[in-house]
């Protein structure tokens, strides 16, 4: 009877390890193809990351191209606009010479039409405003040293005295051209073509007004209170 009880536990023991062999394969299995999952999908997730990155490489790649784009646009505009504005100026330039240039020969003309000697020197900007022996005068009292402030009084002074009339004579005391020197010979410091040349008689007449009543306006003054300077 013990043989036999013995012989059944060996059967139900060798069952017991053939259906644990079992279960143990197919939980092994599982956890194998569970395994075989987890590593397709980190595959796949690494792959979205990569994939995410390029994208985000090639975005900014498109980014940097477009600000270049926009920055090279802006800097060509501005080029642009500098040369169109440098091309007005120039233009300007030009068309305020070719007048001036015309009304100098036309000066020019006139006073060898009567025998006056024509002034060659430059006008400036600030003279523009008058015109013949005015302009000269303007034009000399800057060079001169004085500010373009005292040519008021300087054309005030000698609209009086001449009207800025070089070839101006006082019949009874024998003043003679823009600024009535008196005798007129004395002009000749200036140049020896007092009689006929604004220019000399301009810059006499300045370097008198300089040495004894400093400025323009001094002589001006002097003039409005005792009629003469």
């Amino acid at each position: 009877m013990e043989r036999l009880w013995s012989r059944i536990a060996v059967r139900v023991g060798s069952v017991g390890l053939l259906v644990g062999g079992l279960v143990g394969g197919v939980y092994l299995g599982e956890r194998q193809d569970d395994q075989l999952t987890g590593d397709r999908v980190g595959l796949v997730v690494q792959a979205d990351a990569a994939e995410l990155r390029l994208l985000k490489e090639r975005h900014g790649q498109h980014a940097a191209a477009r600000a270049q784009r926009r920055q090279a646009e802006e800097e060509a505009a501005a080029k642009a606009g500098a040369a169109a504005k440098a091309a007005a100026s120039k233009a300007r330039m030009l068309n305020r010479r070719a007048i001036e240039k015309k009304a100098d020969e036309k000066r020019k003309a006139e006073a060898k039409k009567n025998g006056t000697v024509a002034f060659d020197g430059p006008i400036p900007s600030s003279c523009n405003e008058f015109k013949g022996n005015r302009a000269i005068g303007c034009a000399l009292m800057i060079d001169a040293g004085f500010p373009i402030s005292q040519f008021g009084c300087l054309n005030k002074l000698w609209n009086k005295e001449s009207g800025w009339n070089h070839r101006a004579e006082n019949p009874s005391s024998g003043a003679y051209g823009i600024p009535q020197s008196y005798p007129g010979n004395k002009m000749s410091s200036a140049g020896s073509d007092w009689r006929t040349n604004p220019a000399t008689q301009i810059k006499w007449g300045l370097g008198y007004i300089k040495g004894r009543y400093k400025t323009p306006c001094g002589a001006w003054s002097r003039s409005e209170s005792t009629g003469s300077y």
